[in-house]
């Protein structure tokens, strides 16, 4: 740590070297090959990385993504306690975020064709927060669809109904 003119204590490396060390460490702690890249994104204030190599990618992924978003939370609750504010991590393992995106819009796009169809509004469950979010904002632009969400923790859902 170092003094700055406030006497405060700042970290000696960037929020960027941070991240990428510690996640390289719990990669190797976790025992695979695989390496982690950290760019901050200043505009969205997101620090984003790429875990590349190894062979272990589905273990780092888990069940539809929640050892990665573990990792994700892990990381940024490390980063907040080394320089003292939150920012958000955003992890990527080869191009899941991708094709998890590409898989969200199919399913918004085939329930829209359920409501319109018949009319009714559709639930969909257990999503989380970005995951429902990713829906909403695929959906925004559509005058014929409206999107909510509703209920609390684990038991909130995303409602794609028509608009009336």
């Amino acid at each position: 740590m170092v003094k700055t003119k406030n006497n405060k204590e700042k970290p000696e490396k960037n929020e960027e070297e941070l991240v990428e060390d510690f996640l390289n460490q719990l990669l190797k702690l976790i025992g695979t090959e695989a390496k982690a890249k950290a760019k901050k994104d200043n505009e969205n204030s997101t620090i984003n990385v790429d875990i590349k190599g190894g062979s272990e990618t589905g273990l780092l992924i888990g069940n539809r993504g929640r050892t990665l978003q573990s990792i994700q939370i892990i990381t940024g609750l490390m980063l907040r306690k080394k320089i003292g504010n939150w920012i958000r991590i955003l992890v990527n393992i080869g191009d899941w975020r991708e094709k998890e995106e590409e898989r969200l819009r199919e399913l918004a796009w085939q329930t829209v064709e359920r409501v319109r169809e018949t009319g009714k509004e559709q639930l969909l469950y257990n999503l989380t927060s970005a995951q429902r979010r990713i829906i909403h904002l695929v959906l925004a632009d559509e005058k014929d669809i409206k999107t909510s969400s509703e209920g609390e923790g684990k038991e909130r859902y995303l409602i794609i109904s028509p608009v009336k």
